[in-house]
């Protein structure tokens, strides 16, 4: 029907096609700003100005455009592109009054279809702020550009007249007045940017659309812009063009793009994982442009007549959370079709493989690959340099970047992203280096490196107890290039070539070293990253006996008796993801995501897991309130709502009967569950980076059939969660349902919360947040809020209260409980949110934590350091409060209210501190050197110097001391080089010897071994190293104290061509007398010839043991990948006295190898250590080590009269020299 005018009558065609028009672009205007609310948020009574239009052809720009800037991150309160800023770093690359302002992210995308709250202006620049965007997400990262006037450089400094130019003649006065006034008519045509091009016609071919074209106020005042900012014509499309598209079976459908046969009719049931219904699902027949078919009804079915079964045609079948599923036409001649899909629930992509960090010379080419797994799997990457988005259109989307004919200015940070229709996911950064071609890739001048000397060495040209050997820095050299391009590369690394020996001069004796003189290009040390543990319950630290741990759904090691385990971790492993399953059900499964070492050595983790609840049964016929969290005198947190009949089969059969249920929640109110937590509580949002969460409470759920134990699905279960119990009001209206994926130890949204709409029972007085959620395939459900308030703690651990920076100790294990604390009282913690663990580097740690600059008290923290399971000590707080040993100065360790656990109550553990995380202030010098880093200054706080502010732990341990004439790091395998009188002389296996020495007598001792090469050609006589330890008091034998004592053990050297029998040499301090040896260790020794002379009872020599032998012999011998692993066990052995136990106490009765009894010494009278430094050194006699070729009968015979006597003897034959013994 025609539209009529005044009067009823009908109006004409010409104002029927006008009419057609405005309702046509209405339309189209409508659908466009419908699409923009659903992607973007503008808050009321801001415009949208011209930062958020693309801008017009360079071309037809009045003026220039200058480069992209980005002086700032979307961390902290939001991402701040300043023009007064940009012109702070970038001088006069801006002109002084910018025309126009554009920004995009820096993956391209225009800030105007972002979907961000944004602002800008050209005279002020460009902001986004974080607490502006929907909840959870903060601001994408932007980049800006300014449009600068005609013939005003964007890039050099405007030339200025100069002071005398204006007043030569009034001819220039004229020409400046014109000059003026033509740049303010020039101005005044500004107002409005140029048209945009007009858009592609809205009709298809050979029918009449619309076209529709765009422009821009450019004015400050929006009075200005009083005019059409779009408009609209007629426009008749292309003709059409024969199609050229030809059917096996069927007609060519009025779009040239699919076949159809109207005779058949494919009928479809969708089903979600466990067998429920796929109600809404969408069906789309993939063409050019996908077509939607038609959506399944309530039961999951879908009918859709016409399609061609032709076994080509591809069908996409989407619902929001799960998969797309891909389906081919069947092949068939039937003229009814049914076929059947399962939903497979969306996962967020996940990096499986990183990029790693390489070194070129200019010139050569490099390959950078990326590869993420998913649901569905991802089909784009995008690689970033420096933080900014390489060009899609050059790298094609690829997962491997190959950059070719490199340059300098290529080196740097780069990443890929990995983006599905599930989301996104960031890559590891990989730092690439690039070389001049003629640069050497390794420095052949060694850096410094100090080594502490014994107590008797004190060099006076230094003025302290360590001496310089040098060392070269581990990176990776940039060398000949592979003929292909591989994702990895054979690399070589950078390392010593040369050293040379030297004698330090100590108190009477001399010790020899090697001092690093050259530093080359070689192969690198073979390293290997291990994980132990021990995993037990959280309330009462019963060990989990033979459960299982996985890694990816693969099983990669068992827990023993005592509940540890050992898992070598696989090469390329960037985020460690374990799940321990306990086989005899008394815990739930838990999932840790647990820090390494990937350098190569031993992390240990104590693993906790909460205590299974108590099975209940439950009626499926009837609604079941499950209440979650019983804390004494407190209300639950929340209560599940599981209505009648929502149970059914893992085939989709609706459940009846009784269900017996078990729901364990860990609910944050008690502080002890904390370590039991679920993964590390992380997310990652939809551009890809991680994000922390902050929970109310895990729980997780199982539900069987009562009498055959079958595990049921749950469909429509609610959340009830008590408001009351949320303390930070902020929190509540971002409140999240989140389940976990096992496999990547990530979060996954499963649903918001809505207030309730009306009151509930006897529950009247409070307000409640519902979710919904279904119970499926995972079983363990967190509520949760996104936290963007972050910061990170600096924390080192030390060797000693000494607290020097060469005594810092790698691979401890550093954890930060952040705790809220309750309302009003900020030192009495209600709750805590959140559990995170790092690991110590040669730099310390920095560990993450929720931080607030605007209340300092609204979160603290609470840390704890382990190594190997031993807590370390935190600097005390009370009776002495000490900033410079706290480590951290006033008055900022005021702000920060830093008090040890032991603060109020000394018999309290002092192994942990709690501190306030008060959020330093940008300008405040105070703040601005430490502990606290913001979020954004990662870096800064990674590499601060030890002498900048940070909280400190200490192993507290008896007096010990290592020197190695060979210079190695324990935490570095990669320092280890090649020596015959390396301590260590086998990379990748440690053997770590200890022998354990009983001192009768009221004082503790000091017990040296000083260990030589006794059989080997290339060794004998020369020293490996010293070993220093302080005997440790019986607790129930006043005067009786022991002391494990380390010793080079005996073996193949570096070359694996031929064993040492080490000589070990073991001197206790003071006056000491031997009266016992160890009867099966002499025995052995007597059996293994040679045998060394023990004429001195002050002390004991040996030719140490081939075999490991063990406690019955008073030995103890661990071999291991790591060797601070391997010392560690064999030391609590030795202290345990066993061959399979560990104790931190000493027990001094058992497993002993040498008795001396020591005596106080008498004024005047020399220790041993005394003795060495007033007597010249002399090197053993090769005498002193040979054995004999006796017969049996005389070795029998003196075997005999030995143990008649009770002492040990030699077996040497003066005049008779014999050689070394070998293998």
């Amino acid at each position: 029907m025609l539209p009529t005018g005044p009067g009823g009558k009908m109006l004409g065609t010409k104002a029927c096609i006008v009419l057609l028009l405005v309702l046509e672009v209405t339309s189209v205007l409508g659908r466009q700003a419908l699409l923009t609310q659903s992607v973007r948020r503008v808050q009321p009574g801001k415009g949208t100005r011209s930062i958020f239009v693309k801008p017009a052809d360079p071309l037809e720009s009045p003026g220039e455009w200058t480069t992209w800037f980005n002086i700032d991150h979307p961390g902290g309160q939001g991402d701040y592109e300043r023009l007064d800023a940009i012109r702070f770093y970038y001088g006069d690359r801006v002109c002084a009054r910018p025309l126009r302002l554009e920004a995009r992210t820096t993956n391209w995308i225009p800030a105007g279809s972002a979907g961000q709250v944004v602002h800008g202006s050209p005279r002020e620049g460009f902001w986004c702020l974080n607490r502006e965007q929907w909840s959870g997400r903060n601001c994408s990262n932007y980049t800006v550009r300014f449009l600068c006037p005609p013939g005003e450089p964007s890039h050099k400094p405007r030339k200025r007249p100069g002071p005398a130019s204006g007043h030569r003649n009034s001819g220039h006065h004229t020409n400046t007045h014109t000059q003026l006034s033509g740049s303010l008519r020039r101005d005044t045509e500004r107002t409005w940017s140029p048209w945009s091009p007009w858009s592609k016609c809205s009709a298809a071919c050979g029918h009449t659309g619309v076209q529709t074209r765009t422009r821009t106020c450019l004015a400050e005042t929006m009075s200005l812009c009083n005019e059409a900012t779009e408009e609209g014509r007629l426009c008749v499309s292309q003709e059409c063009t024969a199609c050229d598209l030809t059917c096996p079976m069927g007609q060519v459908n009025a779009d040239c793009d699919a076949c159809m046969c109207q005779d058949f009719v494919l009928q479809g049931a969708v089903s979600l994982p466990g067998g429920a219904p796929a109600s809404g699902a969408t069906v789309y027949l993939l063409t050019k442009t996908p077509k939607q078919l038609t959506q399944t009804g309530s039961s999951g079915r879908f009918r859709v007549p016409g399609l061609c079964p032709d076994g080509k045609s591809i069908l996409k079948i989407t619902k929001a959370k799960f998969a797309p599923i891909m389906l081919t036409m069947p092949k068939t001649s039937l003229k009814v079709v049914t076929i059947n899909a399962e939903f497979m629930r969306a996962e967020t992509p996940y990096i499986i493989m990183n990029p790693e960090t390489k070194a070129r010379r200019a010139g050569q080419s490099v390959s950078l690959c990326c590869k993420a797994t998913g649901k569905p799997s991802p089909d784009k990457y995008f690689w970033y340099h420096n933080d900014t988005l390489l060009d899609p259109s050059l790298y094609k989307h690829e997962s491997k970047l190959v950059l070719r004919n490199l340059q300098r200015d290529q080196g740097g940070e780069y990443f890929c992203k990995a983006q599905s229709d599930a989301g996104a996911v960031k890559s590891q950064v990989a730092q690439l280096t690039v070389i001049a071609p003629d640069e050497t890739a390794c420095n052949p001048t060694p850096e410094s490196y100090l080594i502490r000397l014994p107590h008797d060495c004190f060099q006076n040209a230094t003025n302290s107890f360590y001496y310089d050997v040098g060392h070269c820095p581990i990176k990776i050299c940039a060398g000949r290039q592979d003929n292909g391009i591989r994702c990895k590369d054979a690399v070589n690394c950078c390392g010593i070539s040369k050293t040379e020996e030297r004698e330090i001069q100590c108190s009477g004796y001399t010790l020899p070293t090697k001092v690093a003189m050259q530093c080359s290009c070689q192969r690198c040390t073979e390293t290997r990253s291990i994980v132990r543990g021990r995993v037990s319950a959280a309330d009462n630290g019963e060990p989990m006996r033979f459960g299982h741990v996985y890694m990816g759904g693969n099983r990669v090691s068992m827990t023993g008796y005592k509940g540890t385990f050992t898992l070598h971790v696989p090469q390329d492993t960037e985020r460690l993801v374990l799940t321990f399953v306990d086989r005899l059900q008394k815990f739930i499964n838990t999932t840790k995501v647990l820090p390494f070492n990937k350098k190569g050595s031993t992390v240990f983790h104590e693993i906790k897991m909460l205590r299974r609840k108590e099975p209940i049964t439950l009626e499926a016929l009837e609604t079941n309130i499950i209440p979650l969290g019983e804390m004494i005198g407190e209300d639950p947190v929340a209560e599940l709502e599981i209505p009648s009949k929502s149970f059914y089969r893992q085939n989709g059969e609706p459940y009846i009967g009784k269900v017996k249920a078990s729901v364990t929640f860990l609910d944050p109110r008690n502080i002890s569950t904390a370590t039991a937590a679920q993964s590390d509580l992380n997310f990652i949002n939809d551009e890809g980076d991680t994000f922390p969460l902050r929970t109310y409470g895990m729980f997780s759920v199982d539900f069987t059939d009562e009498a055959t134990s079958e595990s049921l699905n749950v469909g429509k279960v609610k959340v009830h969660l008590d408001s009351a119990q949320v303390k930070m009001p902020e929190h509540v209206p971002m409140m999240k349902l989140w389940s976990l994926n096992p496999d990547t130890g990530l979060w996954e949204e499963e649903s918001d919360f809505k207030f309730e709409s009306q009151r509930r029972n006897k529950r009247e007085e409070r307000t409640f947040l519902v979710g919904n959620m279904e119970i499926r395939e995972r079983r363990l459900f967190n509520l949760d809020v996104p936290e963007n308030r972050r910061c990170f703690i600096k924390v080192r651990a030390y060797r000693s209260e000494r607290f020097l920076p060469s005594e810092q100790i790698q691979g401890v294990v550093v954890s930060v409980i952040n705790l809220e604390p309750r309302t009003g009282f900020s030192t009495n913690p209600r709750a805590w949110g959140r559990f995170d663990s790092v690991i110590t580097g040669p730099n310390g740690a920095c560990l993450p934590a929720f931080c607030d600059d605007q209340s300092p008290d609204a979160y603290s923290a609470y840390v704890l350091a382990s190594l190997s399971g031993e807590e370390l000590e935190a600097v005390e707080s009370s009776p002495k409060f000490n900033p410079n040993a706290i480590g951290v100065p006033q008055p900022y360790l005021n702000k920060l209210k830093y008090r040890r656990t032991d603060h109020e109550d000394p018999r309290v553990k002092k192994t942990a501190f709690q501190i306030s995380m008060a959020k330093p202030r940008p300008n405040s010098a105070e703040e601005s050197n430490g502990p606290i880093y913001a979020f954004e200054n990662l870096r800064a706080c990674e590499e601060a110097p030890p002498s900048a502010a940070h909280f400190r732990f200490y192993q507290i341990e008896g007096d010990r001391y290592d020197y190695n004439t060979v210079p190695f790091n324990e935490y570095d395998p990669m320092s280890w080089t090649e020596d015959y009188l390396a301590w260590w002389p086998k990379p990748m296996e440690f053997r770590a010897c200890y022998i354990k020495v009983k001192i009768v007598g009221p004082l503790e001792v000091n017990v040296r071994s000083r260990n030589m090469g006794g059989t080997h050609r290339r060794t004998v006589g020369k020293l490996y190293g010293i070993r220093d330890v302080k005997s440790t008091r019986d607790r129930d034998q006043p005067n009786v104290s022991s002391a494990c004592l380390e010793f080079k053990c005996s073996g193949m050297l570096y070359d694996q061509d031929r064993v040492d029998r080490t000589l070990v040499k073991v001197i206790p301090q003071g006056s000491c007398h031997r009266v016992s040896v160890n009867s099966m260790l002499h025995e052995y020794l007597v059996n293994h010839l040679p045998l060394a002379v023990n004429n001195d009872t002050s002390e004991y020599t040996m030719l140490a043991p081939l075999d490991p032998l063990g406690h019955n012999y008073g030995i103890y011998t661990v071999t291991d990948q790591d060797p601070r692993t391997a010392k560690e066990i064999a030391l609590g052995r030795c202290f345990d006295g066993t061959s399979d136990g560990s104790s931190r106490i000493m027990k001094s009765n058992v497993g002993v190898a040498l008795t001396f009894n020591c005596v106080e010494r008498q004024v005047g009278r020399q220790s041993a250590f005394q003795y060495l430094q007033s007597t010249p050194a002399r090197l053993p006699s090769a005498g002193n080590i040979r054995g004999t070729l006796a017969s049996r009968r005389q070795q029998r015979a003196r075997r005999a009269g030995l143990r008649r006597r009770g002492g040990v003897a030699s077996l040497r034959l003066p005049g008779i020299a014999q050689p070394p013994l070998s293998n």
